[in-house]
């Protein structure tokens, strides 16, 4: 792939031409040159689009397609098609299919799915078989085929002994541990928040404790075994606290934040959406204030949308009745834009999660391999169904106005916009 991308503002923090406008040469997925103006002596393809901007690509580190056993709610191949013109150059795919990926074969056919893809896709194994907290699951075994972290999607290692074995035993060959925070005998079966908005809409409440309890139970194991760790989608103000204590300890822990938890609150529940029925739960103005200070702080490392495709049979139905979860890939960028700095969301989407996860990241300069997320910061618009290309119309930020507009990626010497 030959083309000449014009007047592109770049930002990339830990590159040469941070906040430049360049124009950028691309031969054979290869970044040939960068400068002020470059003729376009070989006819090539040029790419010459409103207020462009350009970053490294990005890593969504937390999304589900379905596939397999659920392909009504997302296909492997519209799913990165999904996320291609989304910005993510990169994803990696949740366990929780059916059957789960607790093995070397369910791996394979993961990585089998995405070859060839723009969007490389990069398998998470279970942690434990079927996600039961029983047993471990083959670790190892998933690594050597391509896995590149170990956790049960949205269910917690009740077993603390468990999570400590494998924190120990992930050691041995430089496995990321995942532990999902929230303590499930204090959760209970709660929808929502357990807050004022619970009580006065009569739906069942999930205490922050649970989650709190859960992220100080597996700080106190990671200091015992050491280890990586990595906590995702944590929501309440007190688990920024526990992390940040916890890093200064000097622990080797990372956490993730939604979109829509640095977003939205509980008040969304008024009308009960189900699209707003996630996990964790929304929680409150305090909450999200601490979040968004936690990411500009780099307590909280990583930014996801937490990708999780729900047919409407399971989602457009009573508020107790409805699967947790909403799609996020194609809203994150225009959510987020207006309310975290554009360089620190670049990076949390980018340069954090991929050194965490030990994923390439070519920064933007001559002679790297051309992985770019091209965007306009400034276009504003209202989030329609029109906006979204998943299978599944799940999402929790419809109807709500962005800032910030995707037009697509240059990687794995492909173009998608």
């Amino acid at each position: 792939m030959n083309v000449l991308i014009k007047s592109a503002t770049i930002i990339d923090p830990s590159g040469p031409f941070n906040k430049k406008t360049q124009d950028i040469l691309i031969e054979n997925g290869i970044i040939k040159k960068i400068d002020n103006s470059i003729k376009n002596s070989e006819g090539y393809n040029e790419i010459k689009l409103d207020s462009l901007h350009i970053s490294p690509g990005w890593f969504d580190t937390s999304v589900s397609f379905g596939e397999p056993g659920f392909e009504e709610r997302e296909t492997i191949e519209n799913g990165l098609n999904t996320a291609a013109k989304s910005g993510f150059t990169a994803v990696a795919i949740n366990p929780n299919t059916y059957p789960m990926v607790d093995n070397k074969s369910a791996i394979e056919f993961i990585k089998n799915k995405g070859i060839d893809s723009a969007t490389s896709l990069f398998p998470i194994g279970s942690l434990t078989k079927n996600a039961e907290s029983k047993d471990l699951a083959e670790l190892y075994d998933m690594q050597n085929s391509g896995a590149i972290a170990f956790g049960d999607y949205c269910k917690p290692v009740s077993n603390a002994n468990l999570l400590k074995i494998a924190l120990q035993y992930a050691q041995n060959f430089d496995a990321l541990v995942f532990s999902y925070p929230q303590d499930d005998s204090i959760a209970g079966i709660g929808l929502v928040n357990e807050n004022v908005n619970s009580t006065k809409l009569g739906l069942k409440g999930m205490p922050s404790m649970a989650e709190e309890m859960q992220i100080a139970r597996d700080l106190f194991l990671l200091e015992y075994t050491g280890g990586k760790l990595h906590i995702p989608t944590i929501s309440t103000a007190n688990s920024v606290k526990l992390i940040e204590e916890a890093k200064k300890k000097g622990l080797n822990v990372t956490c993730s934040v939604t979109a829509h938890h640095l977003i939205l609150t509980d008040d969304e529940l008024v009308n009960f959406d189900s699209n707003t029925k996630v996990l964790p739960p929304l929680r409150t103005k305090k909450d999200t204030k601490a979040l968004i200070k936690g990411v500009e702080k780099g307590v909280i490392d990583i930014i996801t949308s937490d990708h999780n495709p729900i047919d409407i049979e399971h989602k457009k139905v009573e508020y107790n009745n409805a699967k947790f979860g909403t799609i996020g890939l194609e809203s994150l960028f225009g959510a987020l834009n207006k309310t975290i700095s554009l360089e620190k969301l670049i990076s949390c989407l980018s340069e954090n999660p991929k050194s965490r996860f030990n994923i390439d990241c070519p920064p933007i300069k001559e002679g790297e391999k051309a992985s770019l997320t091209l965007f306009n910061p400034d276009f504003e618009y209202v989030f329609t169904k029109d906006c979204i290309s998943s299978t599944s119309k799940n999402a929790i930020f419809l109807n709500k106005k962005m800032k910030g507009k995707v037009y697509g990626i240059i990687s794995n010497n492909k173009k998608v916009l």
